[in-house]
């Protein structure tokens, strides 16, 4: 069983971060293998908008978004953390959904059997994140919402969430929820 982990968040040691490496820490407790790719390391050119998009055999962009996206597709469980970016998902995260129209075109659906969704804000836009986030999930997953875990909350400078000890459990217990989610799966 794996875990493979987006992360929306431009900064590597941001709030976003430390709380998906609690989540994976717990994870692994359970015997899942973890993975965690940081969009801003890597090459991921937003979506061309084709009219004709179905009509490829693979996407045109040639850039780190297709091994990223086969990951995430054969994950059995997965988890999109990002930051609130004037109130929604940050560029590298957008840009990472929007590579999706390829395979939305092709109606392929993925195989993971749980997703987790946190979210980490300064102020506003949870809200409007986590619909962004849902929308998506619920395209490409076939899961019920006792599938999906969900964690969010506030922090306004970097390492600020550290202390926010109730959001660091939180993120724990996601990580434990969908580790025990996948492993009754497999039973």
């Amino acid at each position: 069983m794996k875990i493979v982990t987006i992360v929306g968040s431009p900064r590597q040691e941001g709030n976003t971060n430390y709380l998906v490496d609690k989540a994976l820490e717990e994870a692994a407790k359970l015997g899942v293998d973890t993975e965690k790719i940081n969009l801003g390391e890597y090459d991921v050119k937003p979506c061309l908008g084709h009219d004709n998009c179905a009509s490829y055999k693979a996407c045109l962009q040639q850039d780190d978004a297709g091994w990223i996206m086969d990951k995430f597709r054969e994950a059995d469980g997965v988890i999109l953390a990002t930051p609130v970016y004037w109130y929604n998902v940050p560029a590298q995260m957008k840009a990472f959904i929007d590579r999706h129209y390829f395979p939305y075109k092709h109606d392929q659906k993925y195989k993971a059997k749980a997703v987790g969704i946190i979210i980490v804000a300064e102020q506003e836009g949870i809200e409007d994140t986590l619909h962004t986030l849902k929308q998506f999930t619920n395209w490409f997953f076939n899961i019920g919402e006792d599938r999906i875990f969900v964690v969010n909350g506030y922090a306004n400078k970097i390492g600020d969430v550290r202390e926010n000890t109730k959001l660091v459990t939180d993120a724990g217990n996601l990580g434990r929820q969908m580790a025990q989610a996948l492993k009754k799966e497999c039973q």
